[in-house]
């Protein structure tokens, strides 16, 4: 069986996260995906809209993810690769060379981006992120 690990913080989500996880899936038989806890979006000066739990309850509803574990620290990474048997680790192309270091343990694939949507755009067009 082919794993292949993905990392994120997955709130409102949208058509380029799913297709994301499709590709992702599409890559090995498992996907696990490493969500980003509340603590973690907090040390990375990020806030979700939605809390961790139920950003991974909307994660395991989706057909391509078949785990969902917490993401606490940068460092963790290496340790979730082989902890997990991982084959395939993937992100997004706006990361593209950040995860190399990877490639001692896996494969690092670095998908292209959905045009046109994200979820910053997707807060700026709600002004979620404009707090005046």
């Amino acid at each position: 069986m082919k794993k292949v690990i993905t990392y994120g913080t997955y709130d409102l989500i949208h058509v380029g996260h799913v297709n994301l996880l499709r590709r992702a899936r599409e890559l090995g038989d498992y996907l696990i995906v490493v969500l980003s806890s509340d603590e973690f979006n907090t040390i990375k000066h990020k806030t979700a809209y939605h809390s961790y739990e139920d950003r991974k309850i909307i994660l395991e509803a989706i057909k391509y993810v078949d785990e969902v574990i917490p993401e606490y620290t940068w460092e963790q990474k290496i340790k979730d690769v082989v902890d997990n048997q991982v084959d395939i680790f993937v992100m997004g192309d706006d990361w593209k060379g950040q995860f190399d270091f990877l490639k001692e343990y896996c494969e690092v694939v670095y998908l292209p981006r959905t045009e046109g949507i994200s979820t910053t755009k997707i807060k700026d067009d709600l002004n979620l992120g404009n707090k005046k």
